[in-house]
């Protein structure tokens, strides 16, 4: 059996997106995987000396560097593989080319970590971005940070990139038969500190005008800086895969009210699951929903009342569910982001 080459893997922390990004390359390569918790921001300085110590043992086997998400742990391997003519991909997901002061987000909005991420942008041999969105985009949904994007930010970058969807299993994400689908049942999906940036605040307000709805949350526990909850909001907590795809299957709407999304892969689960789409006009999600679902243009309470009316109204429920999970199968299946990832680098190895 023939040697298989080696690539060395970058991450800043393990999450089902990244795992499936390794579980792709190594069905062709070795891979040589490198991580710390850079969450620890106190020993950043300590992992980068680590890592620079690593890349040299590292870069001897390696054919290829991938980084995921632009950051401190992309600097030096960035650097290094400029040193030793070694290609260098780095995997773009949302955070890594925002700057939101207003709301607290995006890597890019701190001094030392953006200074990290241009460096590494300008010294890769390309960046491989989850949609187009995060090269360069105009979010008119928003008031303030409209424009967002590697280019927006750093307008000399000239690195190529080509884009590569994020992919669904679609067997997995779907309906599975044992539920009833509740009519007025709305779900989201968020973290703690992702309230404000997904439309927990919209989600709320939603929740005191439309009485007769019901609204989820998974991924969180009631937060405790809010008060008089209406009795319609039901926090999920944490939830299995399994867990959530019930959720999804009760569920005929999904709201993804992000103020910037990177991909929207909870969007894509959801509907996979037969939910049907609402969310914002930011990024890729108007591509995501396609005909099949409900956009709000403007981050405006009135507009977001109408758009859930109008969704409310429709005839056609089953059939337009069965449309947003055909829409994902066709246009962002796992077998999809295999063939193209792989592809991509190939290309750079041979």
């Amino acid at each position: 059996m023939a040697k298989k080459d080696k690539i060395l893997v970058v991450i800043p922390y393990k999450s089902s997106f990244i795992m499936n990004d390794i579980k792709i390359i190594s069905s062709q390569y070795d891979i040589i995987l490198n991580s710390y918790n850079w969450k620890n921001k106190f020993y950043v300085p300590f992992f980068l000396v680590l890592q620079f110590l690593a890349m040299f043992k590292y870069l001897r086997r390696a054919r290829l560097i991938l980084i995921e998400f632009g950051g401190y742990w992309a600097l030096v391997p960035s650097i290094l593989g400029k040193v030793f003519n070694i290609p260098v991909l780095i995997v773009l997901h949302g955070t890594d080319c925002a700057s939101m002061p207003h709301i607290q987000y995006g890597n890019l909005r701190k001094k030392v970590l953006r200074l990290a991420c241009k460096v590494s942008y300008n010294l890769a041999t390309a960046l491989l971005p989850v949609s187009d969105s995060l090269i360069y985009t105009k979010n008119d949904y928003n008031t303030e940070d409209i424009y967002q994007g590697v280019r927006h930010h750093f307008p000399n970058t000239k690195t190529p990139f080509e884009v590569i969807h994020n992919g669904l299993d679609t067997e997995f994400w779907k309906p599975i038969g044992n539920v009833i689908r509740e009519d007025n049942r709305f779900i989201a999906v968020f973290s703690q500190a992702q309230f404000i940036l997904k439309g927990g605040d919209l989600i709320m307000a939603l929740a005191e005008k439309f009485p007769d709805r019901n609204f989820y949350i998974a991924g969180i526990d009631a937060p405790q800086n809010l008060s008089n909850t209406s009795k319609n909001v039901h926090f999920l907590g944490k939830l299995s895969k399994e867990e959530l795809r019930e959720e999804f299957e009760k569920s005929t709407f999904h709201l993804q009210l992000s103020m910037y999304e990177g991909f929207g892969l909870a969007l894509c689960e959801a509907m996979l699951c037969e939910c049907i789409p609402i969310g914002s006009s930011v990024n890729i999600i108007p591509e995501i929903i396609g005909d099949t679902g409900f956009i709000l243009q403007k981050k405006d309470m009135a507009q977001l009342a109408d758009v859930i009316e109008k969704a409310d109204a429709v005839e056609n429920k089953v059939e337009l569910g069965q449309k947003a999970r055909k829409h994902i199968m066709d246009n962002f299946s796992l077998k999809k982001k295999e063939e193209l990832l792989l592809n991509t680098i190939n290309s750079f190895v041979n």
